[in-house]
């Protein structure tokens, strides 16, 4: 009888089953076939959860059920991380397979090598692993659910709240109000441009303090500066020291997940999610020339820095070989784990060195290269020598004070040859003259700047993630789903690749902080973490951890359901700078039953509304107008001409910064498709819709909707607001 191996996704499926050969079934799940019911809290007093099957997934179900049947041998090779492992246990329930039958595999590349040495060591469901994303599920089950309606009836319908995702919000809402609250503080540069009396030579160097204290002093007010203008114009000024230091600079760990999202946001653009999405493709499997269906990347959700001594090996062999001895560290680069981190898996690596980035360019999107391209780079790097530099510093001195200049100048490239570091922080003059201590120097110029210190950054989605890890909240796959909640629901939104909460956000924090605090404290949800575990090393009970947090819990949403006496809270109108076309008055930014929308300030005698939207790059193929990032009234994205109803392009596709060398119109990006196209009708390089490759549920999705008038708070209009123009591939939903 065959072997059936049960995975979650096609592609994964399709790339075991070329590794294991005819006498094995693969199918997969499409993800979890169980889960706690819509309706109610799905769970009793005890705590045990009332799981039913995912609605869809019936057939799913009784195709698994089938297949078992004719197999002698069922194996559950799930991901290996809590939900993965959640999955095979409800496969296992489902299918009746006996609690204590060795039929768990894992691996953490899908290489033909693992996955047959998988297939050969089955082991056991881990059932404290299981149990951990229970106690998980249950946790956010509770304060979805029981916080969320109290969340409509306070403040808006249609608002949630989350373990993670509040006290994310809360992150991005605390930041900005450290910036309202932020006091500027004054401060002054002076920079001189001196040059040699004899010879040819001429540099900038900037004010570093008395001679007499050595020190880094800061100058903070205008008279402070005055008074060193008024010394060094008076004298002379000469080399004080000439100074050359050797600086070495380490090559960084391979990527966790939390780094790659990380990085790939700072060096790609990439959103978490896209990033996430990018590498469950590598890690799954990638038809590449040569080589067939291939699992180009190690499990991309961890938080260790662990290498396999074979893969290290491997990439020391490759180093040897392509870049020569010098480039190749005495002993393998060892990174340690951070604590609390959890190891089961190795760091992310490519799973073949031999295969580098431009050996499978020609089988990757343009995306998929760039992110598998960082990941190999930044491995075979993290095993090479260090970057060598010659930092120069040139002190000069006039009247007591001394006027600094650096240069950095690299010596030996090391682990740079393959991944270029981040650039340092300290500021560089430029090439320097070939100078001697006491040699006389000219004053050319002096130049004072008044300067003020800023307030704290905006969290990126980089540094949120960072902040996020550093702090405790979350976990590697968490991480990527709470940013896109929290933007998707108009908690946050993103400006400039900057986070900025919206008065949604703050509004629906202050409220939390005030009702529910531990539910959006850092450090509360961070023993939220180490407590779940605790429960997957097998050191607490997930029931009495759940027992614990409810007899608390409660108490404080009986506190809150009381508070509702007291009234709604009004979230604030956000001011724009439109005007009304109808009746002149300003216009703000209001929330309704679908989000966002622009309406009239003179409501309810002008009702005027828009929908909002956010300019692109890109301009119109057809009018040259810039073109506009729109939402529909169900929340999918589409993009329009500025000019409609004037102009009626509208296209699902994304303007890239590159233009058609042909027409020199913008180039849009079809989801899927590896080239941009030009949507320019008139361009002999046009593309019309048909062979643009959409996929076809794309064709049975809601569309980009007519733009009428967002809800107001009244049904009632006196004017109309124009009727504007819907495409003809959009259906609305």
């Amino acid at each position: 009888m065959p072997k059936l191996v049960i995975v979650e996704s096609p592609a994964k499926a399709r790339t075991i089953g070329q590794y294991l050969g005819t006498d094995y079934t693969v199918m997969a799940t499409m993800g979890h076939l169980r889960d706690l019911p819509k309706s109610g809290k799905g769970m009793d007093e005890t705590f045990t959860l009332q799981y039913v099957p995912i609605e869809g997934k019936e057939e799913m179900i009784k195709k698994l059920q089938a297949a078992a049947k004719k197999s002698d041998t069922v194996f559950l090779a799930t991901d290996p991380d809590r939900e993965g492992e959640a999955i095979s246990w409800h496969v296992a329930e489902l299918l009746s397979l006996p609690g204590n039958q060795h039929n768990r595999v894992t691996f953490n590349a899908i290489t033909k090598k693992e996955v047959q040495t998988a297939i050969q060591n089955p082991r056991g469901l881990d059932y404290p692993l299981i149990d951990a994303q229970q106690a998980r599920r249950a946790l956010d089950r509770i304060v979805g659910y029981e916080i969320s309606p109290l969340l409509w009836r306070k403040i808006k319908s249609g608002l949630s709240a989350g373990r993670v995702q509040s006290v994310a919000t809360r992150l991005v809402v605390d930041r900005e109000l450290e910036r309202r609250a932020f006091n500027p503080e004054e401060y002054w540069s002076l920079t001189v441009t001196l040059s040699r009396l004899k010879g040819a030579g001429t540099f900038e160097a900037a004010y570093f303090g008395p001679e007499t204290t050595g020190k880094k002093t800061e100058v903070k007010n205008e008279q402070e500066a005055a008074a060193i203008l008024e010394k060094v114009k008076a004298n002379p000024f000469s080399v004080r020291s000439v100074t050359h230091s050797e600086k070495k600079r380490n090559p960084s760990p391979p990527f966790s997940t939390s780094t790659l999202q990380q990085e790939a946001s700072s060096r790609l653009g990439f959103a978490p999610k896209r990033t996430m999405a990018l590498a469950q493709q590598l890690y799954e499997g990638v038809e590449v020339a040569g080589h067939g269906l291939t699992g180009l990347i190690t499990y991309m959700r961890t938080d260790s820095l662990r290498l396999s001594e074979e893969a290290v090996a491997d990439a020391r062999d490759f180093i040897l070989g392509r870049y020569g001895k010098a480039y190749l560290p005495n002993a393998p680069r060892v990174y340690k784990t951070k604590a609390g981190a959890q190891d089961a898996h190795e760091a992310i690596r490519p799973s073949y060195v031999e295969l580098p980035p431009e050996m499978a360019r020609a089988s990757l999107n343009d995306d998929q290269f760039k992110l598998y391209k960082l990941i190999w780079d930044r491995f075979i790097a993290c095993q090479m020598q260090h970057a060598v530099y010659d930092l120069l510093t040139i002190d000069s001195v006039s009247a007591g004070e001394i006027f600094r200049a650096n240069h950095t100048t690299q010596t030996f490239a090391g682990f740079t040859a393959v991944y270029e570091a981040s650039k340092d922080d300290a500021e560089d003059n430029g090439a320097l003259p070939d100078l001697s201590e006491g040699e006389p120097l000219k004053l050319d110029k002096i130049e004072p700047k008044q300067h003020f210190t800023k307030p704290p950054a905006r969290y990126t989605e980089a540094t949120l993630i960072r902040a996020m890890e550093e702090q405790g909240i979350g976990r590697p796959s968490t991480y990527a789903p709470t940013l896109s909640t929290i933007a998707d629901r108009e908690y946050v939104l993103r400006e400039d690749r900057q986070l900025r909460p919206t008065p949604l956000g703050e509004v629906l924090t202050g409220y939390m902080k005030d009702r529910f605090t531990d539910i959006v404290d850092v450090a509360f949800t961070a023993r939220m973490e180490e407590g779940l575990d605790e429960v997957e090393n097998g050191k607490k009970d997930w029931r009495a951890m759940l027992r614990a947090f409810y007899d608390a819990f409660s108490k404080i949403r009986d506190a809150a359901e009381a508070d509702l006496q007291n009234g709604r809270i009004r979230i604030p109108d956000e001011p724009t700078d439109q005007i009304c076309d109808l009746c002149g008055k300003p216009m703000v930014i209001k929330y309704g039953r679908f989000g966002r929308y622009v309406a009239c300030t003179g409501y309810p005698d002008c009702t005027n509304t828009r929908p909002l939207s956010e300019p692109t790059e890109g301009l119109c193929p057809l009018c040259g107008g810039v073109v506009l990032k729109k939402k529909s009234r169900k929340g999918y994205s589409y993009y329009g001409c500025e000019k409609n109803p004037g102009c009626s392009f509208m296209t699902w596709d994304t303007p890239q910064k590159t233009a058609c060398p042909d027409c020199g119109k913008t180039l849009f990006r079809v989801r899927y498709q590896k080239v941009p196209i030009c949507e320019n009708p008139v361009c002999k390089s046009f593309v019309p819709e048909e062979n643009r490759g959409y996929k076809k549920k794309a064709e049975a999705t809601e569309g980009a909707e007519t733009e009428k008038k967002a809800p107001a708070k009244k049904t009632a209009a006196k004017k109309p607001a124009a009727k504007k123009a819907t495409p003809k591939r959009m259906k609305k939903g």
